[in-house]
């Protein structure tokens, strides 16, 4: 029997429609977009119409997506772009609690000159406002701010943050992997000059993602080889993944205030369930600011790991799956100024488009079963 899978937004299954747009470039649909004749022009009427459908579900226009290999190669481009763009090093802010895919190449540009500095949050994973008044004034290049977070979902308020970041003469990229299909994504609301998005975080496969980039915004390419989109991303497009892209940025438009809803009762039934059982059971993250699906929660007396290995009929994380390697208590719970006992005992129960609530009930119970066990151990 295959384990119940709630580890969403470490990835997620292709959705079978996405898999049904895919399928016909897999096959006779091999063509070159950018070749001459009927089965390139077959090939970049399918990119374009995916660069709409992906532009669509973020209120952004298609010339202003371009389409990458994954979310990460998004905010490497986003970040070394415009260090390239500029030239000269600058100034750059992120927060404390961003993805290694960003957080890394700004400790790059680090090295390369650039003045580093991180936005702190609050106990609760959100930015601390008024910390980052302070530190959003000139000289500054660029703020870099996920929308949620991928280990407890807080969703952080970049509308604000965006106007003084403007005024500051500086851009803001936001980092969306999280996001999409989960909540609303409005670059304009946002505020967001770029903005990157993941694939397989939305039910298309891993290895596509996408880079919004306003117009009028300059970046310097990162690769070199021909001039595909607008000369940011060289290479032949990847057809059938851009294709599930597109469609899979379709369906999470479509369908996302019912299964906001859906999701947000799945995850607090759960979390209903566990507390009930589980004496000094804590939550990580706001409790109403943060993604529908997102449910992080600190064991009391048993560390993540060593519940989970006791519940094998549960398929979750101790966190960020990216860098589930490295032994060290979750960056993000130590910014947010966590007890090492308190962050040795998250563990991030993260639900999708195919939880059910029978699942829900399951998971909870062995959880419980586990917990007990290792508590008598």
């Amino acid at each position: 029997m295959q384990p119940i899978y709630l580890d969403y937004n470490a990835t997620t299954p292709v959705d079978p429609l996405v898999l049904e747009a895919m399928l016909p470039w897999l096959r006779q649909g091999f063509g070159n977009p950018s070749s001459d004749h009927s089965y390139g022009h077959d090939a970049k009427q399918a990119v374009a119409k995916a660069r709409a459908q992906v532009a669509a579900c973020i209120h952004a226009q298609p010339e202003e997506i371009i389409f990458t290999g994954s979310a990460t190669e998004a905010n490497n481009l986003a970040l070394l772009g415009l260090a390239r763009c500029l030239g000269a090093p600058s100034r750059l802010l992120i927060s404390g609690i961003e993805h290694p895919a960003v957080s890394q190449p700004a400790r790059h540009l680090a090295e390369q000159g650039w003045e580093l500095q991180e936005l702190a949050v609050d106990g609760q994973g959100l930015l601390d406002l008024t910390a980052a008044r302070t530190q959003i004034q000139p000289p500054l290049a660029l703020v870099s701010v996920m929308l949620a977070n991928n280990e407890i979902g807080s969703i952080q308020p970049l509308a604000e943050l965006a106007e003084w970041v403007h005024q500051a003469g500086a851009l803001l990229h936001v980092d969306a992997a999280q996001a999409l299909g989960k909540i609303a994504v409005d670059v304009a609301a946002l505020g967001a000059d770029l903005l990157s998005l993941a694939g397989h975080k939305c039910y298309a496969p891993k290895g596509v993602g996408a880079l919004y980039v306003r117009q009028g915004i300059e970046l310097g390419s990162i690769q070199f080889g021909a001039g595909h989109e607008r000369g940011l991303r060289p290479g032949t497009e990847n057809v059938a993944y851009i294709v599930g892209l597109g469609m899979a940025a379709e369906l999470a438009q479509r369908q996302l205030g019912v299964e906001q809803e859906r999701l947000r009762d799945l995850r607090d039934r759960l979390h209903q369930r566990l507390g009930q059982a589980i004496p000094g059971l804590e939550l990580n993250g706001p409790p109403q600011q943060r993604l529908p699906n997102t449910l992080n929660l600190s064991f009391p007396g048993v560390s993540g790991a060593e519940l989970l290995a006791a519940a094998p009929e549960v398929a979750a994380s101790t966190g960020s799956a990216c860098h589930a390697a490295d032994a060290a208590v979750s960056g993000v719970l130590a910014a947010m100024g966590a007890s090492p006992q308190r962050a040795r005992g998250a563990v991030r129960l993260s639900l999708g488009r195919y939880s059910t609530a029978d699942e829900i009930d399951q998971a909870a119970a062995a959880l419980i079963r586990a917990w007990q066990a290792c508590q008598a151990s």
